[in-house]
């Protein structure tokens, strides 16, 4: 049970609302809680195929709640070390959870916010969405995070936006690398259910995989190891039961069993709305 998320499932696509839009959805103990324990479920869910990671209210995420801030600034080292490794687990769990994440990105995405961009496979903002990694502002470094934002934007804008901390818009997340498209706010749902669209065509066994090989590949040097290693996988998923299956679909011109199950389960579900 969860008290500030607002979770939605439906034709295997789970949609999660950060659900604090009276503080702009930032995070405290209890949201990072709860976002931790729902992707694990997720992660775990078979009839999940997807997830979208949204925000309720006029932003996404502002980073960190302030009476959470407060009670921080009372911790020992220890103390704010655990609850620091709270918050890298959280991000860790979204990045490596075995189904697609997509982030819906509108209004302000500030500090940990950005790290919640980040840490999604795919990134849809809203044009007029506005990004800043605001910890130096405050006396500290944006380190949880950082693995993350610098995977997605790269070092060299990591080196400016986290020295400056200026705010920047989403035609520059979208330029250095931090989100995928951009739509306007009225557009956003349709652009993130074309890429669902997509997804849904796909085995959630080679996605798992997919999503495990870029982790593990990207910024490893291309030698003998990592030949046989490419070649390790590739074996292993040609004779799993979705590699099988979707190279016999593709021979015989059908569709696969996965993209078969998703279209009888919609119709059943536009049968009984009608």
């Amino acid at each position: 049970m969860t008290t500030t998320l607002d979770i939605h499932i439906s034709h295997h696509v789970a949609v999660v609302w950060m659900a604090r839009e009276t503080v702009r959805n930032a995070f405290n103990e209890t949201s990072i809680a709860d976002l931790t324990q729902t992707f694990v479920a997720l992660g775990a869910d078979p009839d999940v195929r997807a997830i979208v990671l949204a925000g309720k209210g006029p932003a996404y995420c502002a980073g960190a709640d302030l009476g959470w801030m407060k009670r921080m600034a009372t911790f020992t080292h220890d103390e704010n070390r655990a609850d620091a490794m709270a918050l890298a687990t959280m991000l860790r769990t979204i990045h490596e959870c075995p189904k697609p994440v997509i982030a819906r990105v509108h209004g302000d995405a500030y500090a940990g916010g950005v790290g919640l961009v980040a840490v999604c496979d795919i990134a849809v903002a809203a044009i007029d969405a506005q990004f800043c990694l605001s910890e130096t502002r405050l006396g500290l470094i944006p380190a949880t995070i950082g693995p993350y934002v610098i995977r997605a934007m790269g070092t060299s804008a990591a080196r400016r936006y986290f020295l400056t901390a200026e705010r920047f818009p989403a035609a520059e997340a979208f330029r250095i690398g931090l989100v995928h498209d951009l739509a306007p706010t009225s557009e956003l749902d349709a652009k993130i259910n074309e890429l669902l669209g997509a997804l849904i065509q796909t085995s959630g066994h080679a996605v798992a995989e997919a999503k495990r090989l870029v982790r593990d590949l990207a910024g490893r040097p291309i030698d003998d190891a990592l030949v046989a290693d490419t070649a390790e996988r590739i074996a292993a998923i040609r004779t799993s039961a979705d590699g099988r299956e979707g190279v016999l679909a593709f021979l015989e011109k059908r569709k696969s069993r996965w993209v078969a199950e998703y279209e009888a389960m919609a119709q059943e579900g536009d049968d009984e709305e009608m």
